[in-house]
């Protein structure tokens, strides 16, 4: 009875804390946030559970415009499932976080050259995205290329430490995405089991599947030591699908004969 009792008494006081520390809670991940980016940021109300082990956020905005270049980034909504009970008072790592909404845009990849943040990074075990528009500036990856936008529809990712926003890309596991180029160009992408599917107009009335092994991220690198591991990923696959698809009209023409 005495177990019982305190037990429920302690259910009590996470009940109260939750209430109370919602809102430090919620600056506190904010803080983090912008600190990684050394960008403002706010949030519009948070919401935070210690009995079952969530904090949730709405109204996420972060804002960096300053002489290196502009970089914004609105969320509609982020829900980190935490450990129960109070235990998330030790351990605030996110078993899983979801993020819906979301609206990045991006002058220059030069604004992921930060100093090291004071504090660690924001760690998750599973990260799910679901309607997320990503803009990029021209001068963030190529000049000859245009602005680029892509719209993810869908996306999974394993264990994630968010050194930027991009950084649940390492861990990848699922993806549906369209990339909307120069020129009207758009490509729809997805992504299973390790093999990455490209199809659109540029691609002919057949996908092109080309296997694809995620780079492996080094805990002591950097932001854009990240952001430039993607680019040269970005840039490989685009190389790939020209060969793979220089190949497959050479088949085709070798077999009209």
């Amino acid at each position: 009875m005495v177990a019982g009792a305190g037990f429920a008494i302690w259910l009590v006081v996470l009940v109260i804390l939750g209430v109370t520390l919602s809102d430090r809670f919620g600056r506190q991940v904010t803080e983090r946030v912008g600190e990684s980016l050394q960008a403002d940021a706010t949030i519009e109300s948070a919401d935070l559970a210690f009995v079952r082990g969530r904090l949730e956020l709405a109204g996420l905005k972060l804002l960096r415009d300053d002489l290196i270049g502009r970089l914004s980034l609105d969320v509609a909504a982020v829900r980190c499932e935490l450990a129960p009970l109070g235990i998330m008072l030790l351990d605030r790592e996110c078993g899983e976080l979801v993020v819906r909404g979301v609206r990045l845009d991006v002058s220059t990849f030069a604004l992921f050259k930060l100093h090291h943040p004071k504090r660690p990074p924001i760690r998750a075990q599973r990260v799910v995205i679901d309607d997320a528009v990503l803009a990029f500036s021209p001068s963030a990856l190529a000049p000859s290329l245009g602005r680029i936008r892509i719209t993810i529809e869908h996306a999974e990712a394993g264990p994630t430490t968010f050194k930027t926003p991009l950084s649940w890309l390492f861990a990848l596991r699922e993806l549906r995405a369209t990339f909307d180029l120069p020129a009207g160009v758009t490509v729809k992408l997805t992504y299973a089991d390790g093999v990455l599917g490209v199809a659109g107009s540029l691609f002919g009335s057949t996908p092109v599947a080309l296997p694809l092994a995620l780079p492996v991220v080094d805990a002591s690198e950097d932001a854009l030591a990240e952001v430039k591991q993607l680019v040269k990923l970005g840039r490989d696959l685009a190389e790939r699908l020209v060969a793979q698809k220089a190949q497959d009209w050479l088949k085709t023409k070798l077999r009209a004969r």
